[in-house]
This record gives structure tokens, sequence and C-alpha cells, in this order.
């Protein structure tokens, strides 16, 4: 029960400083989520990380918050998984709260703005290590290269919803693993 106890405050701590430094939302804490999880505390193994990434991004909610939930109950259980979850979500909640008190007053100051622009650019190289450190770890294929180009147009250059993106994308998956499953019992 200690154990336990020490596990979940350790969850919540380490969430916690996800949490407060990483901008840019889920996306971008993927690459610290894995460091941390994998690498430091060797909670998961690195080949679980991707599986538990693609779980998190396929149901409703941020992928980070899903992340931790899912990682905190795999760790310390139901209350684990409030831990993480609380610990993820504490800093942005509070940080948002204070900036909303007080972003009328300092929205039109220039060094605010040029700060967001930096800001911004960090976020898209946290999200472009996330994307190649994800796709180091995927399957790849002739049918996973088609796969992920076709998804890229729709999204990109279509009036398609990315939900039905994703659902087709799953529908897809599942109906390759059948057909080569059936070859490979043949």
């Amino acid at each position: 029960m200690k154990e336990k106890l020490k596990n979940c405050l350790t969850l919540f701590l380490t969430f916690l400083k996800i949490g407060a430094f990483t901008f840019g939302g889920g996306y971008a804490m993927i690459p610290i989520i894995e460091k941390e999880m994998v690498e430091k505390h060797k909670w998961i193994k690195s080949e679980d990380i991707l599986d538990i990434f693609a779980i998190a991004e396929s149901t409703p909610g941020p992928i980070a918050i899903n992340s931790a939930t899912f990682i905190g109950y795999k760790i310390g259980g139901v209350f684990g998984s409030f831990c993480a979850t609380f610990g993820v979500v504490l800093p942005s909640f509070t940080i948002i709260s204070i900036i909303a008190l007080v972003l009328r007053e300092f929205s039109d100051i220039p060094v605010v703005k040029y700060a967001f622009n930096g800001i911004r650019a960090g976020v898209l190289a946290l999200i472009i290590k996330a994307l190649y450190s994800m796709y180091k770890k995927a399957p790849k294929g002739l049918f996973s290269y088609i796969l992920m180009g076709a998804s890229f147009i729709l999204a990109a250059f279509t009036d398609i919803n990315v939900i039905f993106v994703i659902i087709g994308c799953g529908v897809a998956g599942l109906f390759n693993t059948l057909v080569l499953k059936r070859r490979a019992e043949k």
C-alpha cells in the first residue's frame, strides 16, 4: 500500500512537471512523456509507448490527458490514474486562469507578441520531434505509406471531417491485418 501511494505521488509530480513545462498541447508533450515513462522511471517499455499514444489519440479528449490517465492506471490503478491526470491538467488550468485575468491588459505590448511568436516556433519543433519519434517506431510498408499519404491529402486538401479520416484509417488497418492473417494461414 505504501509503495502504491509513493508511485501515485511520483506520477502526480512527474505529470505536474510535464504539464508545467511543456507548451503547445498534447503532441508537444509526447516526447517528454516518453522520456519520463520509458527512460527515467522505466514504467513503460519502449515498444509499448506507441500503443499507448495510439489508444490515447483514438479515444475522446486530449492526447496528453488520455496518456496520463492510461499510464496512471497502469502504474497505480484508479488512484494512479486520477493523480497522473490531475498532475498534467493542474498547471494548464492554473496558467490559463491567470492569463485570462491579465491578458486583456498586456496583449498589445510588442514584447508579449514576440514572446508568443517564439513559443509557437518551439512548439512546432516539439511536434515535429514527436512525429519523427512515432515514425521511427511505427511499422513501415507500402500499405502504411499509401494510407499515410491518402490521409494527409484528405485532411489537408478536402472538407472531409478528420474524424471520418481517422475512422477510415482504422477500418483500412483492420482490413489489412485480416488480409495479412489469412495469407499467413495459407
